[in-house]
C-alpha cells in the first residue's frame, strides 16, 4: 500500500473499526482495548508506516502519502465505510483523512488528537523526548513515560510482566533507525502542523473526542476548544496522554458512547 509493506492486526466481524496510533507506538498498542471490540466490530490496527514492522520501501514519507496509504488501507481491508480512531498524531491523520475523503469514513473518534492547536508541550517534556530519541535506554524510556500516563508506577504495577514486554518492544522499535525517522516526521508533519480549522469544519459524519484530563502533552483545554467550535461531544477520562493503555474500561465506555451517539 503506497510503497508501504504494512503489518494489520485484523479480526473480527461487523462494521469495520481502523485504530490509528501515535508517534513510536505499533498497532498492537491498542491490544488492551481490542479484544472488547471484536465481538461488534472488525477490528483493523494497522503499524503506520515506519512503525512497527510496518516497512516504507521505497521514497521518503510524508502528509500526503500517509493519506493516499491510509486511503489504500482502508479500500482493501473495509467492505463499507470505516469508523476512525485516532490517537495523538494518528488523530490527526484521521482527522485530516475524513476531511478529504469522508465518502470513507461513517465516524470518526479522535483521542487526545495533534493538530488542533500549536503544539507546545512543557519543555521538561521536550527535553525527556530529545533524551530518549537520542539515547533510547529503559531509564529515557521511562523518563518519557513518566511525562505522558498519570501514574507511571500504578500502570506498570497492574500491567505487570506485560510493562517489560512493551518496554522491550518499544526500545528494540526506535533503535531502528528507520522507526526513528518515521517517529520525527509523523511528529513534524502532524503534531507541529495545524490543520486549518476550515478543513475540520468540513468534516460532516459523527465526531467525537475523548481525552485524559491529566494530559500534559496535548492539553484538555485543547479538546474543549474543538468541542464547542465543532459541536463534538467531548468524553473526559482520569488517564494521562494514554487512556486506552491506562484506563481501558473507562476508554472502552466512551469509545461505545461515541459509535452509538
Amino acid at each position: 500500500m503506497a510503497g508501504v509493506s504494512t503489518a494489520v492486526l485484523d479480526g473480527g466481524d461487523g462494521p469495520p473499526i481502523v485504530l490509528l496510533h501515535g508517534p513510536g507506538a505499533y498497532g498492537a498498542a491498542w491490544l488492551p482495548v481490542i479484544p472488547a471490540l471484536l465481538g461488534s466490530h472488525r477490528v483493523i490496527a494497522p503499524d503506520l508506516p515506519g512503525h512497527g514492522a510496518s516497512v516504507v520501501t521505497t521514497g521518503r514519507f510524508d502528509a500526503d502519502r500517509m493519506l493516499t496509504w491510509l486511503g489504500e488501507l482502508v479500500a482493501q481491508t473495509c467492505r463499507q465505510s470505516a469508523v476512525l480512531v485516532g490517537h495523538l498524531t494518528g488523530g490527526a491523520i484521521a482527522a485530516r483523512f475524513a476531511a478529504e475523503h469522508g465518502h470513507l469514513v461513517s465516524r470518526l473518534v479522535l483521542v487526545t488528537p495533534t493538530g488542533f492547536e500549536p503544539f507546545e508541550p512543557a519543555p521538561a517534556f521536550g527535553a525527556v523526548l530529545a533524551s530518549y530519541l537520542a539515547d533510547p535506554t529503559g531509564e529515557t524510556h521511562d523518563d518519557l513515560w513518566r511525562a505522558c500516563v498519570r501514574d507511571l508506577d500504578d500502570l506498570r504495577r497492574r500491567m505487570g510482566t506485560d510493562w517489560d514486554i512493551l518496554r522491550g518492544y518499544n526500545l528494540d522499535r526506535v533503535r531502528t533507525p528507520q522507526v526513528a525517522a518515521a517517529m520525527r516526521i509523523l511528529i513534524d508533519q502532524f503534531a507541529m502542523t495545524v490543520i486549518p480549522p476550515q478543513d475540520l469544519a468540513r468534516i460532516d459524519m459523527p465526531a467525537s473526542l475523548i481525552w485524559g484530563s491529566h494530559d500534559a502533552i496535548v492539553r484538555l483545554s485543547a479538546g474543549e476548544a474543538a468541542s464547542s467550535r465543532y459541536g463534538w461531544p467531548l468524553h473526559v477520562i482520569d488517564a494521562g496522554n494514554e487512556p486506552a493503555l491506562e484506563e481501558p474500561a473507562a476508554f472502552l465506555q466512551a469509545l461505545r458512547t461515541s459509535l452509538s451517539s
